[in-house]
């Protein structure tokens, strides 16, 4: 048997039910903006993205091995990604691990009714033992953001292969150190940018970008404007005997306790994460740069802050613009957590404006306009319901989002297989997140910032050089790009 570990994202990363219900989608607007276009094909879109997969040389039908996995994070999407690689993939969950005792009971019993085996994995609560005590071929990160770094740098130099959810990092140094362990140790590690992989833009990008429909493009805009900055004012309190609140703090500064961090309420505070910036921009800039071919962006320019809702706790901006800057070409993102989106029907997404045309694009679809005459063209999210019915009971299941991420694992499988680099590698992926960083740093700090990645410097700051670092807390170690 092989061994692999997995990273996946935090016990937390749910929706409380009271504050935003959905069927289908974490967001209401995806429900009401999609459903009345939507169809339930495995077309084209989907055929593009098998065959990439197949050229790469994995038998997708017949994985050749059988993968000892973990997971570090078994709260809503650690358990996601988890169950996407299950279905795709031979593995054998042996470990999971949680600082909350109830959740991760409650995943042990869960993944012993999806796999194979029927076992039930080991459960730890620190993630350190469980890498110590199991030969894992991949280990899944799913913990909050501020864990990203060190549990992925620990789990490669245990041997492991990774897949870590996005953001990669809180500070670039952290990025830069991962991106270090990954080629030190030669392991492949592939980011949860699973845009890269959602069939339906794989499509676009073969059929509209590479094909030349769109000429040049100088131009891109990108948005969110869910309503999804959790901001309320609940009370100081005690810490349950099943959360080990000093455990899952970390090497983040600790905030007073006011109730389990789960229900995406940890997401709208600075100290574990890079608001929504980073949980959304990251997505869409990503998929830009992919589509595009684009590296580091020359200057990054933002500019935001709280300028709505005063009311609560939340100190994550919910109004912000940020500027990418290449030669010729800007990305602009904006994002609001309150009012309507200029586009209804894409309310995250992201427009690539070229002389030919204008392609908008997102999770659930898109559409090619061309300039003057022509056929316009429109696509909706690839489904898999019949195929893999089991998601359809899958709890908070994101259903446009799982082919998506079943062919992102596949690509990992395939990297590994292949000893290749997956299409979701840790170096795009630090790039991507290390520019929604520096653009928060440009809003905090009000000027223009440009990083040199291979000083790891900002140029001409030295202000904003030292905040590439973010302290740790306690006695826990800020992981070194040179010493990993």
């Amino acid at each position: 048997m092989s061994h692999i570990a997995v990273i996946a994202k935090p016990a937390g990363l749910y929706f409380h039910k009271q504050a935003i219900q959905y069927e289908t989608a974490p967001f209401p607007q995806m429900n009401n903006f999609t459903l009345n276009r939507r169809r339930f094909l495995q077309g084209t879109s989907a055929s593009i993205a098998l065959s990439t997969l197949d050229a790469s040389g994995l038998n997708v039908n017949n994985p050749a091995k059988t993968y000892r996995v973990a997971l570090i994070g078994t709260g809503w999407y650690g358990k996601s990604d988890l169950f996407r690689l299950i279905q795709v993939a031979s593995v054998e969950v042996v470990a999971l691990c949680d600082v909350d005792k109830n959740m991760l009971e409650a995943a042990g019993k869960l993944v012993s009714q999806r796999q194979k085996s029927g076992k039930v994995p080991l459960l730890y609560g620190d993630y350190r033992k469980m890498l110590a005590e199991n030969k894992l071929d991949i280990v899944l990160i799913g913990s909050p953001d501020h864990w990203h770094a060190m549990q992925a740098i620990d789990a490669v130099k245990a041997g492991a292969h990774v897949y870590v959810q996005k953001p990669i990092s809180v500070d670039v140094m952290e990025g830069e150190a991962m991106v270090a362990a990954a080629r030190k140790y030669k392991r492949v590690v592939q980011v949860g940018t699973q845009r890269k992989s959602t069939p339906h833009l794989i499509e676009a990008k073969k059929n509209i970008v590479d094909a030349g429909l769109l000429g040049k493009i100088s131009h891109v805009e990108m948005c969110c404007y869910y309503h999804m900055r959790n901001n309320g004012n609940p009370p100081v309190q005690a810490v349950p005997d099943f959360f080990d609140y000093e455990m899952w703090t970390g090497p983040a500064p600790m905030r007073p306790y006011d109730g389990l961090p789960h229900i995406r309420w940890w997401r709208t505070f600075k100290e574990y994460g890079n608001g929504i910036m980073g949980d959304m921009c990251i997505h869409m800039f990503d998929t830009v740069r992919w589509m595009l071919h684009l590296g580091w962006p020359k200057r990054i320019t933002s500019s935001g802050g709280i300028y709505v809702q005063k009311e609560g706790k939340s100190n994550i901006s919910d109004t912000q613009s940020a500027i990418f800057e290449y030669d010729e070409l800007n990305c602009v993102w904006q994002h609001r957590t309150w009012g309507t989106p200029n586009n209804p029907d894409y309310p995250w997404s992201f427009t690539l404006y070229g002389e030919k045309g204008t392609l908008w694009a997102s999770t659930m679809a898109y559409d090619f306009i061309p300039q003057g005459k022509g056929e316009k063209i429109h696509k909706d999210v690839v489904y898999e319901k019949e195929k893999y019915p089991e998601d359809l009971t899958e709890e908070r299941i994101e259903l446009n989002a799982a082919p998506a991420t079943r062919l992102h694992m596949l690509d990992f499988i395939a990297a590994i297989e292949n000893n290749s680099r997956p299409v979701a590698d840790i170096e795009e992926g630090h790039i991507s997140t290390a520019s929604c960083i520096l653009a928060n740093m440009s809003m905090e700090l009000g000027r223009p910032l440009v990083y040199d990645p291979k000083k790891r410097v900002v140029v001409g700051d030295a202000e904003a050089t030292k905040k590439l670092v973010r302290p740790y807390r306690g006695s826990w170690v800020h992981p070194d790009p040179n010493l990993v």
